[in-house]
């Protein structure tokens, strides 16, 4: 059974530390009260990596302004060199 699927590597879970995240100061708070909490590792990275830098408007509103107007500037080239505006008329 399984199709003859090759096994999937999955990441080594425990690459992902909370120690020096914002779910450190977490971790105190309920240690103070004799809690822990196991899952705090799969949150970690949220705060590790690529994923820690923090998105801000100018992110989300010129993400691909650059690729798009390179685009648009073709497409004007094209249009204006394939079908020239008539001179005079209306």
């Amino acid at each position: 059974m399984g199709g003859g699927h090759s096994k999937m590597n999955l990441p080594d879970p425990k690459q992902w530390k909370w120690e020096g995240t914002p779910l450190e100061f977490t971790q105190q708070r309920l240690k103070a009260r004799g809690l822990t909490d196991p899952w705090a590792r799969n949150e970690a990275w949220r705060y590790q990596g690529g994923f820690a830098r923090a998105v801000t408007l100018s992110d989300v509103l010129l993400r691909g302004f650059k690729w798009g107007f390179a685009a648009f500037t073709v497409a004007l080239a094209v249009e204006y060199t394939l079908f020239p505006p008539k001179k005079g008329g209306h």
